[in-house]
């Protein structure tokens, strides 16, 4: 597989600025990350926006600005908000321990073209390319709302530039069927199939089901126990030709027999050879893989 693993900035630089807002994106560039993932959810109004789930209430002030509009559920879903209404809330850390939650730091949520246009500007200003790396999430539930994402995402992406497999893109979800759907209607992009720690990931990586990925998928993003649970899962990726790209490293979340993230990354980048990883901490990934074994 590829030569040297890629760094993938998590949300951003989500360990140092809060989570999928342009600075922590900028950040990470900066840093010298090689992919850098937005997650994408629809607002009421269609519009592909950055956010790490379908709720608000984690990352924004919403709860404050719109008491009423929690559904019974008690949770403040983006599908109920228009994008204007979304651009009036601010964000928050939602980690305690990192950039300070109550800070006076104006940020809020951006849009998907918003992202894309400043990594396309730091590209033209730095020389420097890199991949974004969008997520899609929950499509079955947009789909049930009335705002379906793979075909809208798709435009989208080809209208700036991401058109074929070549592209500095990956697309990734949880859900098998909208990377099915993406290549129905055309998509040649790279995807990557996301895996939980869980019953129905345990049944995606059997033989059968990985030789059923090939051709949808481009690679898997398994949660970083299930490969050490089953160190073999990366050589039996690629025997069948897919990437493997393990989630999530963090400074301030290390495995318990780790002494350290440093000492984490290590262990993926040279003793399981992964051909990238997600981390929130994309300056300290990037030293250990220079760093080498």
């Amino acid at each position: 597989m590829s030569a040297q693993p890629i760094v993938i900035a998590h949300r951003g630089a989500s360990g140092y600025l809060p989570e999928h807002t342009l600075p922590a994106y900028a950040m990470a560039f900066a840093q010298g990350a090689d992919s850098i993932e937005p997650d994408l959810v629809r607002t009421k109004d269609g519009v592909f926006i950055c956010l790490h789930d379908i709720h608000l209430e984690a990352t924004t002030d919403v709860e404050e600005r719109f008491p009423d509009r929690k559904r019974a559920d008690g949770r403040w879903y983006a599908v109920d908000f228009t994008l204007d209404e979304i651009k009036g809330l601010r964000v928050h850390e939602r980690i305690a321990g990192r950039f300070p939650q109550q800070s006076a730091a104006r940020f809020e949520v951006p849009t998907f073209e918003e992202m894309i246009a400043l990594i396309q500007g730091l590209e033209r200003s730095t020389g420097r390319q890199v991949s974004i790396y969008p997520e899609l999430k929950a499509p079955a539930f947009h789909r049930d709302a009335g705002l379906a994402m793979e075909q809208d995402f798709l435009d989208l992406v080809r209208r700036h530039g991401y058109r074929g497999a070549g592209s500095r893109i990956f697309v990734q979800c949880f859900e098998r069927e909208p990377l099915v759907r993406l290549r129905e209607i055309g998509s040649q992009l790279p995807q990557i199939f996301l895996l939980g720690d869980n019953a129905a990931a345990r049944e995606a990586l059997t033989e059968a089901s990985l030789d059923a990925l090939v051709g949808v998928a481009n690679g898997i993003g398994p949660a970083k126990s299930l490969i050490e649970k089953d160190p073999a899962l990366v050589r039996r990726a690629h025997d069948r030709g897919l990437l493997v790209h393990p989630y999530t490293f963090r400074a301030d979340d290390v495995g318990a027999e780790y002494s350290s993230i440093e000492e984490e990354l290590k262990a993926f980048f040279f003793a399981y050879r992964v051909d990238g990883l997600f981390t929130d901490h994309p300056d300290v990934a990037l030293a250990v893989r220079e760093e080498g074994e």
